[in-house]
């Protein structure tokens, strides 16, 4: 039932909050993402409360503000804003539009809005929603419309799935696409408070597990022997927590048995990846199989990481072609080139091995040895090794290129240490 048939005459006492059993049994559980509310009473900080305290939103992470929308506006012209932003305000219709102005200038495009306000003007709701805003609910609502109205925008089986798959695959082995991907994750996690899933498919190779300083007992051998028993309850005991948003999927790294899929093997996987949580990235190994081909078919966005040699340069030409074929409606894959500059090694120049690809460089990685063998053998990413570094500053640039914050521009010439493409936020 649609909140706006409620009427502000019912009252907004404590028994609003009450939520109905009949209706809650229906919702599923929420998937892995980021809610911050803003209250402008007490009773609806209350009941966002006690939402929060709700299986359904186990995964879900929740902050509670007191403020209106323009603490909204003020907040997140300098933060990154979550998956969804709860609104209560009591203004006029006349002007809510004209408040919601500054937030909608600061709001991330994949950001979802729901306001709960006072007036039950269905003129005001059509505007609204034709305005981008998801849900309008007229106060008191109750705990139930709340979790209701969020379900109807993530877990709605008409809606667009929440999730994005991003893979990353190496034209050639041992030129870092690993190390990148891990980074990847771990900046979009930490930059933006979104929650990302890291799987690593190398299953006898992985290093995720080293490389976050973890050995979990289980991980993705588990969910790809194990399709039938696949869901959101079973993927939460299998994945390993690495921060506060990021969660690992991990390989056994173990040659106890040999690992041949066929073509659909990750399939359940990569959809249930999609429903639990915003991002989730794909550590795909080098190599060209069945199912590594369906993986990079399936992805949202494709990263392809070259060291600037020959083989390299013919390895990834071989697959952008490829790709290309497989994905022929979706946006070419992301080049990355890593370890330029390596002392004594000769290599391609930069700005001809893209040439020849005819593609931009999303990202140069400069050769750094010590760097990037501290934060491996430490269990820690390149941030958090030297947040100042040229490469932190390219796995920060990749993140917001990655979640659509950012675009590639021109390239431009420069020192090696240098991103090529410069990306810009929106």
């Amino acid at each position: 039932m649609n909140a706006i048939e409620y009427s502000i005459d019912n009252g907004a006492g404590d028994h609003a909050d009450a939520a109905r059993p009949g209706d809650l049994d229906q919702l599923r559980p929420l998937p892995r993402i980021s809610i911050h509310a803003f209250c402008e009473s007490e009773a609806m900080q209350r009941l966002m409360e006690r939402c929060g305290q709700d299986r359904r939103m186990a995964k879900v992470s929740l902050r509670i503000t007191g403020g209106s929308v323009a603490a909204a506006a003020n907040m997140f012209a300098s933060v990154s804003t979550p998956n969804l932003i709860i609104l209560e305000t009591a203004t006029e219709p006349r002007s809510l539009l004209t408040e919601l102005a500054p937030l909608a200038e600061v709001c991330d495009p994949s950001t979802k809005v729901v306001i709960i306000g006072r007036h039950n003007d269905i003129a005001l709701y059509r505007e609204l929603i034709r305005n981008g805003i998801s849900e309008y609910m007229v106060a008191p609502v109750t705990m139930a419309d709340i979790l209701s109205a969020v379900s109807a925008i993530f877990v709605d089986p008409e809606a667009e799935p929440v999730g994005r798959s991003l893979a990353f695959i190496g034209a050639k082995g041992g030129c870092g696409s690993s190390v990148i991907a891990h980074n990847c994750a771990w900046g979009i996690s930490n930059l933006f408070s979104t929650e990302t899933i890291l799987a690593d498919l190398d299953l006898p190779y992985g290093t995720a597990n080293i490389d976050f300083d973890q050995d979990p007992p289980q991980g993705i051998a588990e969910a790809v022997s194990a399709p039938e028993r696949l869901d959101e309850v079973f993927l939460d005991r299998l994945l390993t927590t690495c921060s506060e948003h990021l969660s690992m999927l991990a390989a056994p790294s173990m040659l106890d048995r040999a690992y041949d899929f066929e073509a659909g093997a990750f399939q359940p996987i990569l959809e249930i990846l999609q429903r639990s949580a915003p991002v989730s990235v794909l550590d795909v190994p080098h190599g060209w199989t069945d199912w590594t081909r369906s993986v990079l078919a399936e992805a949202d966005e494709v990263v392809i990481t070259a060291v600037p040699d020959l083989a390299n340069l013919r390895n990834a030409k071989n697959l952008l072609d490829a790709l290309k074929k497989l994905r022929p409606n979706d946006k070419a894959p992301h080049l990355v080139l890593n370890q330029v500059g390596m002392p004594k090694r000769p290599e391609i120049a930069p700005n001809e091995f893209c040439e020849s690809l005819e593609v931009e460089a999303a990202a140069i990685i400069p050769f750094d040895a010590v760097l990037f063998g501290n934060a491996a053998n430490s269990g820690r990413m390149i941030a958090e090794i030297d947040r100042k570094s040229p490469a932190a500053e390219t796995f920060s640039q990749l993140a917001h290129l990655l979640t659509g914050r950012a675009t590639i521009k021109k390239a431009r010439t420069g020192s090696l240490g240098k991103v090529l493409a410069r990306l810009g936020r929106k």
